[in-house]
């Protein structure tokens, strides 16, 4: 008797802990349940997937969907529908949004939220302050709370920690890792009239510099040895903390994002102007060429996109009064896939950057992998499609891109979760039905 399944992914190239092969993929009840030669199978929906590879689902670790307070800019259906037309089936939502995520009634409202209007899978981080760092060891287990998030150096939102002894407090009582935007809050503060000055997005890199971001990951390492915490450090832009924290992996996870690595100033900033400005900022080659060898060399755990848009209207104003932050959960995977066609990295190693890394380092159940048990999200893509990345396709509300223009190699064509085609060729399914992630149990401290 033939063995049937709810769903079979038949003919394509699947990239799993195994390597990169031909193969099919049956799955059950929303759970992968065989892997390999399944001619003989029968399912209700059997997608072809002739010349596409086949990816375990892509995990965004760190997205601003800006709701509840700025939902001018995005809001959880919006950004969720840009990250499934570009095939990622979860994403972790950042905290600083108005009011603050620092507690279990935040955290609440924002899963409700989410129910019946999000597509992609999603958890939520739990801001850490002076206020709420008693009670971190219980918040930072709630379900659908991804962890704690922690910002050294100001950006949008009212979320700040900028001394030691709160980052102690926190650090001391929290037992997951702990998500850090890393920028020192005192030296930011004393180099401000720099933008002031200059009144050009151009200085952005020169007021947020190189040193001020270095001081901020020196000082988290040191508390974080003191405590016993587990870091995992955002965003990083400097070739110099690169090196830095090469030397603490043991207790130190590494972000970079797409922008970082495909973008460089000073021409961003002359051809995008405040497009172009986020926190850190987009730093010269020399910097995004110590990202890459901190990528080559393992010591880059994650790619996350750091989504975080706002409008064009806001965008205009005269820098600095121009908010820093831009759009990226739909083009993740776009750019990342041209860069794996200009052979700046190879397919296992994006798989890990953006689904086996995120799973293992946060403990997310059921996710990752393409393995028998595991839930059947997969991301479908073409490495050889060319396509043209353009303002108008995006989804996100503030409707805009930092990659307007580019050309890209490799294209998501079909994002599925939990064995349910969400996307396929730019078209999605009827309506949204993201869940909540879950995680595993808490892993000791260092």
């Amino acid at each position: 008797m033939a063995e049937t399944f709810d769903l079979l992914l038949r003919g394509g190239t699947l990239v799993t802990h195994n390597g990169i092969g031909l193969g099919d993929v049956g799955v059950r009840d929303g759970r992968t349940a065989a892997i390999g030669d399944l001619a003989g199978a029968d399912a209700d929906q059997v997608v072809e997937a002739q010349g596409l590879h086949i990816l375990p689902g892509v995990i965004d670790t760190q997205v601003h969907f800006r709701e509840p307070g700025n939902a001018q800019k995005e809001d959880l259906e919006a950004g969720s529908r840009g990250a499934v037309l570009g095939g990622v089936t979860a994403v972790f939502e950042m905290p600083n949004t108005a009011p603050l995520t620092t507690n279990p009634e935040a955290l609440a409202d924002k899963l409700a939220r989410a129910r019946g209007r999000m597509w992609c899978e999603h958890a939520f981080y739990m801001g850490g302050t002076g206020e709420n760092a008693e009670q971190l060891a219980e918040l930072e287990r709630l379900p659908g709370c991804c962890g704690v998030k922690i910002f050294m150096g100001s950006s949008t939102g009212n979320l700040l920690t900028e001394d030691d002894a709160t980052l102690r407090r926190i650090l001391g009582a929290i037992r997951r890792r702990c998500a850090v935007h890393a920028e020192d809050e005192p030296r930011l503060k004393e180099r401000q009239h720099l933008a002031v000055e200059a009144a050009d997005p151009a200085a952005h890199p020169l007021w947020r510099d190189p040193e001020t971001a270095l001081r901020a990951s020196k000082r988290l390492i040191a508390i974080a040895r003191e405590t016993g915490a587990r870091v995992h450090v955002l965003h990083i832009t400097t070739a110099e903390e690169i090196r830095f924290l090469a030397q603490h992996k043991d207790i130190a996870s590494v972000e970079v994002t797409p922008q970082h690595l495909t973008l460089a100033a000073p021409d961003c900033y002359t051809d995008m102007g405040s497009r172009a400005q986020m926190n850190p900022p987009i730093r010269d080659v020399s910097h995004r060429d110590g990202l890459w060898w901190g990528l080559d060399q393992g010591v880059v755990d994650v790619i996350g996109s750091d989504h975080a848009p706002h409008t064009l209207a806001e965008k205009a104003q005269t820098y600095p009064a121009s908010p820093s932050g831009m759009p990226g959960v739909q083009t993740l995977l776009p750019i990342m896939l041209d860069h794996t066609a200009a052979g700046r990295l190879s397919l296992l190693r994006l798989m890990d950057l953006t689904s086996a890394g995120p799973a293992r380092l946060f403990g997310i159940a059921g996710k990752g992998r393409i393995a028998v048990g595991y839930d059947g999200d997969f991301t479908l893509v073409d490495l050889q499609a060319k396509r043209r990345i353009l303002d108008q396709d995006m989804a996100n509300l503030s409707g805009w891109t930092p990659f307007h223009n580019r050309e890209v190699t490799g294209w998501p064509m079909a994002t599925i979760i939990r064995g349910r085609i969400v996307m396929r060729e730019g078209d999605l399914a009827a309506k949204a039905d993201g869940r909540p992630l879950r995680f595993g149990e808490t892993l000791p401290r260092a």
